[in-house]
């Protein structure tokens, strides 16, 4: 059997089976392979009850001393009971499962595994699983893998399906000379697929994950290489020089444009008028003022007689998007027409929005990644604005070349324009963004308050579940960050949906919760986020997917649990997403970890507001190869590889692909055929 092959033709393997594995993004043998762990866990020796503290992760050995009791809150049910070993006694409690009320009975003998939290100023085991003792000293000696998970589709069947391809492909040739493998200190590829699904230590797995960290990228660089001898070559079909209305709008602005700014615009105009098709990308700290550039380009484009499409990473980002530009243009009465194509608006309405780009009566345009999919035609676009998350491939550049020919018969590369709020260090984005031209825009306007910072322990939380309600009283809004969108087979970070409840029962209807997580659906989620951007929600528990979210000026408080978790330039990411109106912003980094690092890390944010500088001093300090935590960035959509958890596999990539043989890239071709996710998002 090949790795190019379906997931279904494997035994076992039926078409619900299938599915579940298509909606993590797994359809070949080939994807189930580059489908690693996000996480291990290492069940900790056993500890006695006398020994554990307030935010650990521990496991007991205990018996069940009374019957459990079930107290009822607002959709929320809490089953405790009381357990004892030799050193003292502990409290368990579980949330909204009732039905453990049946198994955990006086006398019960077992090892429970939990997270020790504060209830009632009270230790408390909270939602513990259970181990049989002979079960949990097997499992001490492993690293159990955690996989991100889809509801129907567990540890265990991802485990077995991964083992079956162990034995029926394995060992696969590696696409690498073996004189390269040994010249760049890297693991083989067979052997780095099986290690880093099951290793026997840490420090094999991270060898494993660094290989396959080089693959992606130097696939990336190849790639790169292409898109610059392009842009080299690509006249500009569509010369645009500064326009009315854009000077019309730095000057009407009712504040001053910042210096980067304003050079950053300088660039713009100076590449659209140029010999060549703009390729630029603008990187720029949260808050800096990127959509505004961004405006200024597009109006020069259509008021030189062209059109400009956004594209956002969500519909409803681009429905604001779309609201912003709309409500700016008329209040500075420039006359162009902007539309926004999006999947929730109805079939008549996608079918006039469609009429109006072809007929050019749409000067800006305004959607997700739908606007250059088929049945989406421009009459003469000639400006793109995008972000790094739907950064173009040479497919998708060609795709952009037809679709600005629609009705002018001819095939030319519209300027594109990438926005990154992601604080990458020079040095990495020289490499990353070869093929693009780099402006930076390091200054924040003056209007906006700094952030205001804390990191605390888990003791802190009573008084900033109490904070939040006084500001959401005040009628502000508040975010609640989770690691996890539900609980995990083996770690016990918070998760959304449980949180989610515990605070509607703490606060009730004094303060209206939701939650929001990326396994919803995308109507779902579209929902919740309008509800919240209409402050029909006060408090919104949350995974990451809001790191990219709409902008709710009224928001005024991000909380973070397991901050410990996450990577430093994510959290500054996810704390752009407060203090974006005129209201004082906080941010809470809630600390579960007694790592010193962990406290050293931390306190880089807690200190400052400079996305540049703690991406630059999270990578001196966490070294490349640190794997166990969350992912920091999900930049362009790597699969494995990670800009600043990987930056010494970048760079010895960059290298690589100077001296590489046509054979060679000819193979890492063949292989990268067989990812889906790279089918389906050109790197």
């Amino acid at each position: 059997m090949k790795l190019s092959e379906n997931i279904k033709n494997l035994k076992g393997i039926g078409e619900k089976t299938s599915a579940l594995f298509g909606k993590v993004g797994v359809f070949s043998l080939w994807d189930l392979m580059l489908y690693v762990p996000r996480d291990f866990v290492r069940y900790p020796e056993l500890s006695k009850i006398s020994e554990i503290k307030v935010g650990q992760t521990v496991a007991v050995a205990v018996t069940v001393q009374t019957e459990p009791t079930l107290a009822k809150a607002p959709r929320l049910t809490i089953l405790s009971a009381k357990a004892a070993d030799d050193t003292g006694t502990i409290r368990m409690v579980w949330f909204n499962m009732p039905y453990m009320k049946k198994t955990v009975i006086p006398g019960l003998t077992r090892v429970f595994y939990g997270k020790v939290g504060l209830y009632r100023n009270q230790p408390v085991l909270e939602h513990p699983k259970m181990f049989g003792k002979e079960e949990y000293d097997k499992l001490k000696n492993v690293l159990e893998p955690v996989y991100p998970l889809t509801k129907g589709l567990g540890t265990d069947r991802i485990k077995k399906t991964v083992q079956q391809v162990f034995d029926i492909c394995f060992p696969i040739k590696d696409y690498l000379p073996e004189s390269d493998v040994k010249k760049i200190g890297l693991m083989g590829l067979s052997e780095a697929l099986q290690t880093v699904h099951s290793p026997a230590e840490e420090e094999i797995m991270k060898k494993a994950r660094k290989r396959l960290a080089f693959d992606e990228y130097l696939a990336f660089l190849i790639s790169v290489r292409e898109m610059k001898e392009e842009n080299l070559n690509a006249v500009n079909d569509f010369p645009i020089g500064e326009s009315g209305g854009a000077r019309k709008i730095i000057e009407k602005l009712p504040y001053k444009l910042t210096n980067a700014q304003m050079n950053t615009y300088c660039d713009i105009v100076n590449d659209m008028s140029g010999k060549r098709a703009m390729n630029r990308l603008v990187q720029g700290d949260v808050g800096s003022g990127k959509t505004i550039v961004a405006l200024l380009a597009m109006v020069c484009a259509v008021e030189n007689g062209y059109q400009a499409a956004m594209m956002a990473p969500t519909e409803v980002l681009a429905a604001q998007h779309a609201a912003k530009i709309k409500a700016m243009l008329e209040e500075y009465e420039i006359p162009i027409k902007t539309v926004l194509l999006s999947g929730s608006l109805t079939a008549k309405e996608k079918r006039e929005a469609k009429a109006e780009i072809a007929s050019g009566e749409a000067g800006i345009v305004v959607g997700t990644q739908a606007l250059i999919q088929e049945g989406v035609e421009f009459k003469n676009l000639a400006l793109v604005v995008t972000d790094e998350q739907h950064r173009f491939g040479v497919k998708q550049r060609e795709t952009l070349a037809e679709k600005s020919a629609a009705q002018s018969g001819k095939s030319s590369t519209p300027h594109v324009l990438v926005m990154s709020a992601t604080p990458i260090p020079r040095t990495l984005a020289i490499i990353l963004y070869g093929d693009l031209d780099i402006s930076v825009m390091n200054e924040l306007p003056n209007a906006r308050l700094p952030i205001k910072n804390c990191v605390v322990g888990p003791e802190f939380r009573k008084k900033a579940y109490e904070f939040i309600e006084k500001e959401t009283a005040a009628g502000h809004q508040a975010y609640v960050i989770c690691p996890q969108v539900e609980e995990s087979e083996v770690t016990e970070s918070e998760n959304v949906i449980d949180y989610t409840e515990k605070l509607k029962g703490i606060f009730g209807s004094r303060v209206r919760v939701e939650m929001l997580h990326g396994k919803m659906k995308p109507k779902e989620k579209n929902k919740i986020m309008e509800r919240f951007a209409a402050h029909e929600i006060d408090v919104l528990v949350s995974t990451t997917v809001i790191e990219v979210g709409v902008d709710v000026p009224n928001s005024t408080v991000m909380m973070i649990e397991n901050a410990e978790k996450f990577g430093l330039a994510q959290l500054h990411q996810i704390r752009g997403r407060v203090g974006r109106g005129s209201a004082q912003g906080y941010c809470i980094f809630l600390n579960t970890s007694k790592n010193k690092e962990d406290n050293k890390r931390l306190k880089i944010l807690n200190e400052s507001n400079d996305g540049f500088k703690i991406a630059s001093e999270d990578l001196k300090l966490r070294g490349p190869g640190d794997f166990f935590g969350i992912r920091q960035s999900g930049l362009m959509n790597f699969r494995i590889a990670d800009v600043y958890n990987d930056a010494d596999m970048l760079k010895a990539a960059s290298e690589y692909v100077k001296v590489i043989s046509d054979d060679t890239k000819k193979a890492l071709n063949e292989l990268a055929a067989m990812d889906s996710h790279a089918n389906q998002v050109t790197l």
